[in-house]
């Protein structure tokens, strides 16, 4: 069980933006840690490689790139719900089933439209008389 610590003072003015920074990255390393974003983040690298390969758009490249910026923002979001159903309860409940489910929906949504966006390139480009 972690121990509880005294809540830091809040930080004001440009220390501020450091300190949201640094809080911003210290998140990311810890959801670097999380499985299914690595895969995430491998898929992204190989549609990168695709739309290379078939010669796409710097528009296409750039709504691709916004489409796995929100894949991460809604992974994240998941995480932190898991994170936060498991510590409030330690033995099964339906509102902790719930909640992770809820969760996993909106991560699969965020796929869902990655991989359709994905097909419409590919076929805009691949599928030209």
């Amino acid at each position: 069980m972690t121990q509880n610590k005294p809540k830091p003072a809040p930080v004001k003015g440009i220390k501020h933006v450091f300190a949201a920074t640094s809080y911003s990255l210290a998140g990311l390393r810890r959801l670097w840690c999380e499985t299914a974003f690595q895969h995430e983040v491998l898929l992204f690298v190989l549609v990168l490689v695709v739309f290379a390969m078939i010669g796409a758009s710097l528009g296409e490249f750039l709504i691709a790139t916004v489409l796995f910026f929100l894949l991460a923002a809604f992974e994240t979001l998941n995480t932190a719900i898991e994170e936060i159903v498991d510590h409030l309860a330690t033995d099964w409940a339906e509102f902790a089933r719930n909640a992770k489910d809820y969760g996993s929906l909106a991560v699969m949504f965020m796929l869902l439209s990655n991989g359709a966006y994905l097909l419409f390139v590919l076929w805009t480009h691949l599928a030209r008389p």
